[in-house]
């Protein structure tokens, strides 16, 4: 089995990240990486416990060759396999497995989950209904960005809250409590598996039928996989299409890995993991680096799932309605730089008008398809107008930025 590394990866592709300088005496094992302009970064080798769990799919993760691994929620989420620009290729042209486990389900279950939503998040629900997603922002009370989950409703009063990284769960049983709403709030035994690319309708008909391509944009269904009816839904931490299967009880989880993965031999399918190029072309935001607590929604973009009528309801809905006057003092923009190579961006890079410190960097990468650097930044008002230019400050020198329209994707 492959050692797998923390994120970010950074030797070449089909390299070994022990041996990054063709060393493997002990100068080799113990001299870090050069990046441009003599910047070091050095990876870390993960150390198992039962603390960072591994994944119904790990093994056929391992089998199949990860070379980085990340953490996220306490539990082993895959960075790379070949390396990100080879799996940003294949994600583009053919089909991936993704093991995104680690997008664990808070289940709220009980006459008063409706309830405790409510006051949850300043999304309308009103739309909300069986086989229906929806993307939710759920803020704090000074209207920071907690996490942004998507809502699912798997039953008549049942709700799977589908997180990002932050410890959710402990927040939505403090409020079950502090309301006292009639319902149980647990993490369910659920682990998504992503299948994405621009061949996932092809491979998905396969193995769960042809009723699966009817879904639309996050809808969902019961699809029939051997003895258990799959949640399916059409979803995906990607621009290329695809669908998320959730996986209810541990042991199901290598039976359908393999059987996606024999069904899509001809497709090309292998296993693959969320792409850093991908998403920042794309303008998916990662919570804990685009946005943070100290982030609202309005700041991150996120103005049409904040409710005007909702805000006298829910948590955080003063501070939100306060900020809708006065308008947000910063947002998140999609900024172009001038580079060829680019360090990781592993801390916030600062941005630059001559001396005056205007905004941040949070998400960056060469794009192979667009050239040069794409980012993700959180700008200052003034400053966040297409055009705009900058100097961004990275741990390898700084570059000229400026602001784009939109995305790339």
């Amino acid at each position: 089995m492959r050692r797998a590394f923390l994120q970010p990866p950074d030797p070449p592709p089909r390299a070994d990240p022990r041996d990054a300088d063709g060393g493997g005496g002990a100068a080799g094992r113990h001299r870090p990486r050069v990046h441009a302009r003599g910047c070091r970064t050095v990876s870390a080798r993960l150390a198992p416990s039962r603390r960072l769990r591994r994944t119904p799919f790990s093994d056929g993760v391992e089998a199949a060759g990860v070379s980085a691994y990340t953490v996220y929620n306490r539990m082993l989420l895959p960075a790379a396999f070949e390396s990100v620009e080879a799996d940003y290729r294949h994600l583009k042209d053919h089909v991936q497995l993704w093991d995104v486990s680690a997008e664990r389900q808070v289940e709220l279950r009980g006459p008063g989950a409706v309830q405790l939503l409510k006051v949850l998040t300043p999304r309308d629900l009103s739309k909300l209904r069986l086989n229906r997603g929806l993307y939710i922002p759920v803020v704090d009370a000074d209207g920071g960005m907690l996490n942004d989950p998507v809502l699912l409703q798997v039953d008549a009063d049942a709700f799977w809250v589908s997180i990002a990284d932050s410890d959710l769960l402990l927040w939505i049983k403090g409020l079950a409590i502090a309301h006292g709403f009639d319902l149980t709030v647990s993490e369910p035994d659920v682990s998504p598996l992503a299948v994405q690319g621009p061949k996932a309708e092809a491979l998905m008909a396969r193995v769960f039928g042809d009723a699966v391509c009817d879904l639309r944009f996050f809808g969902a269904g019961r699809f029939r996989f051997r003895d258990h009816d799959f949640v399916v839904t059409r979803s995906g931490y990607s621009k290329q299409g695809g669908f998320e299967i959730y996986v209810e009880g541990h042991a199901r989880g290598m039976p359908l890995w393999e059987a996606l993965m024999e069904a899509g031999a001809d497709l090309e399918v292998r296993a693959g993991c969320p792409n850093l190029i991908e998403r920042i072309e794309g303008g998916l935001l990662s919570y804990g680096n685009d946005m943070t607590t100290a982030n609202s929604p309005l700041e991150c973009g996120l103005d049409r799932y904040v409710d005007a009528g909702r805000l006298d309801h829910c948590i955080g809905g003063a501070a939100l309605a306060a900020q809708r006057e006065t308008g947000p003092a910063r947002r998140i923009r999609p900024i172009a730089i001038e580079a060829d190579s680019l360090p990781p961006c592993d801390r916030a890079w600062p941005l630059y008008v001559g001396a005056a410190h205007v905004g941040q960097i949070t998400s960056a990468a060469i794009s192979p398809d667009f050239g040069g650097g794409v980012a993700i930044g959180m700008v200052s008002r003034g400053h966040w107008d297409a055009g705009a230019e900058f100097e961004v400050e990275t741990q390898a020198g700084r570059y000229r930025a400026v602001i784009r329209d939109g995305f790339w994707a």
